[in-house]
């Protein structure tokens, strides 16, 4: 709304005219509001003349009357005449009293009064009341900069905050705490909706001890608020709007609200979340100005919440994952070797110590950087697997370190190395011994310096992911053949473990071969067969050259292939590694035992060439057939087939 000096109708009486100076250069020199009026009327009063009982500026508002500023509290003026002159936005006098509008921006509602006899003619009121609105024109227009400056530096002070908070409750916190200072206030609520929609959870309530302030979603001026999606405000002195208010939170907290200013919180998708309120302006009631600086707070704050709930439950969601994994991985066994490995595993997990994993190929080395990690204070960062074998030379840097957008000729666009993406996480470097001399001069300096420097870039980015690595090869004998690093060999080889092979693991075997077959039989919808003493010892007598992973891949053949409610030991195909030159023999068996596993392998390997005909086998073997099933019962062979067949 714009605004001219009213120069006609200062002109209009010389005592007008030469009110003005006076009133703007109280407009300059004076800080607080209430202090400037009360300076304003006494200065009218002096340029009225003799005979002035009271001058004073009243203001209507929603049918009550607040005298903003008078020189006497005695001979108020009729509120008839106020209400007729604001009605007709003119001068009007009945007896002693005589009341004009001011018409200025931001003077809604006022009225320069007067009581005194004699009164004034009308064009001198009409010039002073011109005084008056440029007077309080040049006030607000001097005070509205520096009122604005603070509001912004208090939302810019909010927004770097805002920035910092990861959490819902500090951040409403912040807010509140942030609107008190700024617009007066002694208490402030910010109310959310909950999910139900029928109530509104106040919090924080600063001021308000005993946690959230919980009140039905339709209840009083907040309830109106929500629900309306508008503004409101109660004067302390408007009894009409004293009535509204939600009086049971007064009692209940031992409290009087006197004022309240309250505005929606409306979200990006232009719904109403909830409420922001403020109750008792410390000096006098809130404003028009105090309204839209709150509803820019709320506008501020809405945006905020939002972004703040949904880094929530993207970190709830997150842990949920991350302890859904965790509960995934299992290091199942409870043999010597098996039970030390967990408690070194325990008493290393929490700490940012370099370990190096070593074990013959699946024998589970990545199921123990996994429990590792989950069970540190990293499990809610990622874990990062790389495979040094798979990664060529020339790729190495690239992926561990990332690149720049045009450092090669695939390079169509930045990216994240493992290293990046493993910050506040793990990497696992498997295979590491199989990594060129060059991969592992650059690996050493990164795990040194704790920064990389993307391919093409020159940028040093900070990196906190700790390192596990994890070679089925010697890497002392690597080093000593000069294919391995010896800085880097301690460099890694801070916590070594080593994980025993599955041969050497005893009744484990059936402990994994029952849970792999369990498993896999829940994923096939299929009910679990029952694992025969013979099978059993089949499964204990086997070499198994593929450790874990060998098992776990014969368990899924069962599952998916196998038909019977018994596992039997011509069920159980095992694929023996063609590579093998040595003994398939556990070596730690006795020699009685030894030997009867080989006898028992022999035996099932002859049958296997004969296809199952126990004549032909026994030919092979040198032995009648009735002697071979006698030797087969010995041995604890199960065979269905009779002698007598």
């Amino acid at each position: 709304m714009s605004y001219s000096i009213p120069f006609e109708r200062l002109a209009g009486s010389p005592r007008g005219s030469q009110l003005l100076p006076c009133l703007v250069e109280l407009a300059l020199q004076e800080e607080e509001v209430d202090l400037f009026l009360a300076r304003l009327v006494e200065a009218v009063e002096q340029a009225s003349g003799p005979g002035v009982i009271s001058t004073s500026i009243i203001q209507g508002v929603k049918g009550t009357w607040r005298v903003l500023a008078t020189t006497q509290a005695a001979g108020r003026v009729p509120e008839d005449l106020l209400a007729e002159a604001l009605d007709s936005e003119s001068y009007l006098a009945a007896g002693p009293f005589a009341a004009i509008p001011l018409h200025a921006p931001g003077l809604a509602g006022q009225l320069l009064t007067q009581n005194a006899d004699p009164l004034a003619e009308p064009l001198a009121w009409d010039s002073f009341a011109a005084a008056v609105e440029f007077a309080q024109h040049v006030f607000r227009q001097r005070q509205e900069p520096a009122r604005r400056a603070e509001r912004l530096g208090a939302m810019l002070e909010m927004t770097a905050q805002w920035n910092r908070s990861r959490e819902t409750g500090e951040l409403l916190e912040e807010i509140a705490r942030t609107s008190t200072r700024l617009l007066g206030a002694e208490r402030a609520t910010i109310f959310l909706l909950d999910p139900s929609g029928e109530t509104l959870v106040g919090k924080p309530a600063l001021g308000v001890e005993g946690g959230p302030l919980v009140i039905p979603s339709r209840a009083g001026v907040v309830g109106e608020v929500v629900q309306s999606g508008e503004p409101r405000r109660v004067d302390a002195d408007i009894a009409a709007e004293q009535r509204q208010i939600h009086r049971d939170v007064d009692e209940r907290l031992d409290f009087e609200t006197r004022s309240l200013l309250c505005v929606p919180l409306i979200n990006s998708s232009n719904q109403t979340i909830g409420a922001f309120e403020l109750i008792n302006k410390i000096k006098g009631n809130f404003s028009d100005s105090d309204q839209d600086a709150l509803v820019d707070l709320a506008a501020h704050s809405a945006v905020a919440i939002e972004n703040t709930q949904l880094v929530e439950n993207l970190e709830t969601e997150k842990r949920i994952v991350a302890n859904e994994a965790a509960g995934q991985v299992q290091l199942i066994g409870n043999c010597e070797a098996i039970e030390q490995l967990k408690q070194t595993i325990d008493r290393i997990a929490d700490t940012d110590l370099a370990i190096l994993i070593t074990g013959e190929n699946g024998t589970g080395k990545e199921v123990v950087a996994q429990l590792i990690h989950y069970l540190s204070a990293r499990r809610d960062g990622v874990l990062v697997a790389v495979n040094c074998a798979a990664i060529t030379e020339s790729l190495l840097e690239s992926e561990l370190f990332g690149h720049e957008k045009g450092a090669f000729t695939d390079a169509h666009q930045s990216r994240a190395g493992k290293f990046e993406l493993a910050d506040k996480g793990t990497l696992f470097l498997d295979e590491i011994g199989d990594m060129s001399l060059g991969g592992q001069a650059k690996l050493l300096r990164v795990l040194e310096e704790k920064v990389v420097v993307r391919v093409g870039g020159s940028q040093p980015i900070s990196t906190g992911a700790r390192v596990i690595a994890a070679t089925n090869q010697r890497l002392a004998h690597l080093v000593e053949e000069k294919q391995f690093r010896e800085d880097l060999f301690f460099r890694l080889n801070v916590v070594t473990i080593e994980i025993p092979p599955l041969r050497e693991r005893g009744n484990d075997i059936h402990l994994l071969a029952e849970h792999f077959l369990g498993s896999f039989c829940r994923k096939a919808r299929r009910n679990t067969p029952v694992i025969s003493a013979a099978a059993r010892q089949r499964l204990l007598s086997h070499p198994w050259p593929g450790n874990v992973r060998e098992l776990r891949n014969l368990m899924e053949r069962l599952a998916y292939l196998s038909s019977g409610d018994t596992v039997e030991p011509e069920d159980l195909a095992f694929i023996h590694s063609p590579k093998s030159k040595e003994s398939t023999i556990p070596m730690n068996l006795s020699l009685n035992d030894a030997t009867r596993v080989f006898q028992c392998d022999y035996i099932q390997k002859h049958i296997q060439n004969a296809s199952g005909n126990m004549t032909e086998a026994a030919s092979m073997l040198g032995l009648h057939r009735s002697n071979l099933y006698r030797k087969m019962r010995q041995l604890g062979m199960d065979n269905d087939a009779s002698p007598d067949e």
